[in-house]
């Protein structure tokens, strides 16, 4: 049985994508998501699972919602539901990944560095290197489709804060994003990422423990983030307090 922080998060997740996308269409379990002014991002553009829905009539729906774009994505929020859709979607060739739902439930960290607010200008270059790391093989329009989506994430929620640590020559080291709902008391910490040069220098932790003192600050008791089931970062982030509480689910094929 999910915990009620679970379900809260899974609704803030559900709700996020929802507010965040440009045009919703609602389907058996679920709804996709399209913003045609980021054509190459697949999160801007994919299915979201968020109810029961029919595991082998699942591959059928995704493909008659996104069969217009050169990929498909879909999302399952629920763990259970992700179980039972896995195998038909395989089939179908997609690719699975898991992503951890942690929660925060150690201390608000105090003292220490800080990370500041930014807007969107501030973290394009930053953000355009860092992708070019990632996927080296793509041209430079899906590079600053993934940078300028940022900004339609201010749709996404109530408060949406940009987090920048910066060197002290005023270089960009580390972001992340801030998402918080207060009346519901719910926040997420995304896409935390640090450049290559400024590696293991606590640029990291000044932002992580900014966006946790910021959301507390807002009355946020639920503060979680999502981190890759096969990466190192999600052991990162369990030596600050984080927990795993569930899962969620990935299918893409291209």
């Amino acid at each position: 049985m999910p915990t009620p922080e679970l379900q809260q998060i899974k609704a803030f997740l559900s709700a996020f994508a929802r507010r965040q996308a440009a045009r919703v269409v609602d389907l058996p379990g679920g709804f996709a998501v399209y913003d045609d002014s980021f054509a190459h991002s697949h999160a801007d553009n994919q299915v979201v699972i968020d109810a029961a829905v029919d595991p082998e009539a699942l591959p059928a729906l995704a493909e008659r919602a996104l069969g217009h774009l050169p990929f498909r994505m879909v999302s399952v929020l629920d763990d259970d539901v992700a179980g039972a859709c896995a195998e038909p979607l395989t089939r179908a060739g997609y690719t699975h990944s898991t992503l951890l739902v942690m929660l925060h439930t150690g201390p608000v960290p105090t003292g220490g560095a800080t990370a500041r607010e930014v807007d969107l200008d501030a973290l394009r270059v930053p953000l355009a290197r860092r992708w070019r790391g990632f996927l080296p093989d793509v041209d430079d329009e899906v590079v600053r489709h993934l940078v300028d989506r940022r900004e339609a994430r201010r749709r996404g929620a109530d408060v949406v804060r940009f987090l920048c640590a910066r060197t002290e020559e005023g270089e960009a080291a580390s972001w992340a994003d801030l998402y918080m709902d207060p009346a519901a008391g719910t926040s997420q910490i995304e896409d935390l990422i640090t450049a290559e040069a400024h590696l293991r220098r606590g640029h990291g932790d000044a932002v992580l423990s900014t966006a946790l003192r910021m959301a507390a600050d807002q009355g946020c008791g639920t503060r979680f983030l999502t981190a890759d089931a096969a990466d190192w970062p999600r052991h990162w982030y369990e030596r600050r307090g984080f927990r795993v509480v569930g899962r969620s689910h990935c299918f893409e094929r291209s």
